[in-house]
């Protein structure tokens, strides 16, 4: 041990904080160094004389300023000292190991007879687990994708050798008009699994271009259809910028579909975002004379969180009185 890291513990020591496997190695080397020994005999001195000085004087409490100051300069010491190089701790610990060694006679006796049982169960697994020569593995129908799952495994009888049957998804790409009924489907699907809001709203933007131009957005009486994935987008989707793409698509059939409009009416009250529900007053102008449009724009005005919202409500009901 030397002397830098033998000061250093001897103050640990002099307070009780010296971890005991460190303790056998500074005796050691107390044992041997005059100089360290007198900066021992030194500090229990100094610790005795403060213990006396103390005694005769009350003992003040430092203030919390005092003690934040303290413990400021303190980390910012410890971050100074350089941290202790490998090779020292590792000879600390040897040292450490060889003392507790000498020390039990018993544990040495110990420890050779499971290094000699660790040994050779050792040799005896290397004989048994020698590596065997690769095997050959084979492929059919092999393409390029991730695997998506695992359908079946047929292991053959009295062997090492299994079938391993799988399905793989294979990207594809397809290009055609948006007239298309395989291009339509897959802007759907867009729209509804899209990987990110980019893809759905590219979807939404393309078959709201659709509807607005009359192509193929007539009303199905399934649930499917490009009106109805516009709905979903309007009332499912989490980015506003799709659901404004998709109000866009479903301008054109608010005055004919109930269920368009009952959508619209939903969102002016539910959609958290406003400039949807801008968007949405705006689409509702050519039916404000409707019963169940007014009474929804005249809660608008009174309870909507944006005052910008309540004005555009209550210009809306105005409108719509002077038309009837």
């Amino acid at each position: 041990m030397k002397c830098e890291v033998a000061q250093q513990n001897v103050v640990m020591a002099l307070y009780g904080e010296l971890p005991d496997e460190l303790g056998g190695a500074l005796e050691r080397h107390l044992a041997g160094c005059e100089e360290c020994t007198r900066e021992l005999n030194s500090m229990r001195a100094l610790d005795e004389y403060l213990a006396a000085y103390l005694a005769l004087r009350p003992i003040m409490e430092p203030s919390p300023n005092l003690l934040a100051q303290s413990r400021m300069r303190l980390d910012e010491a410890l971050d100074q000292i350089p941290p202790h190089g490998f090779l020292t701790r590792l000879r600390g610990s040897f040292y450490n190991w060889i003392g507790h060694v000498q020390g039990a006679p018993a544990l040495t006796t110990l420890l050779l007879g499971v290094g000699f049982l660790a040994g050779n169960f050792t040799y005896r697994y290397q004989v048994a687990h020698q590596p065997k020569p690769p095997t050959v593995v084979t492929m059919s129908n092999a393409t390029r994708g991730s695997i998506s799952n695992v359908t079946s495994i047929v292991p053959t009888p009295n062997s090492e050798v299994v079938q391993v049957n799988y399905n793989r998804v294979v990207p594809e790409t397809m290009q055609g008009s948006l007239d298309s009924d395989e291009i339509r489907q897959l802007l759907m699907l867009g729209m509804a699994q899209g990987a990110s809001s980019n893809v759905r709203e590219s979807s939404v933007n393309l078959l709201s271009s659709e509807c607005r131009a009359g192509h193929g957005c007539a009303a199905e009486k399934d649930g499917e259809g490009i009106r109805h994935a516009l709905l979903v987008s309007l009332r499912y989707d989490k980015s506003a910028s799709v659901r404004l793409k998709a109000l866009e698509g479903l301008q054109h059939y608010v005055g004919q579909d109930q269920r368009v409009r009952d959508a619209i009416l939903e969102t002016l009250m539910h959609d958290k975002d406003a400039s949807v529900r801008t968007a949405a007053i705006d689409l509702l102008e050519p039916v404000q004379s409707d019963s169940s449009v007014r009474q929804v724009l005249r809660t608008v005005s009174t309870q909507d969180e944006s005052p910008y919202i309540r004005t555009a409500s209550f210009h809306a009901l105005q409108s719509s009185a002077d038309i009837q």
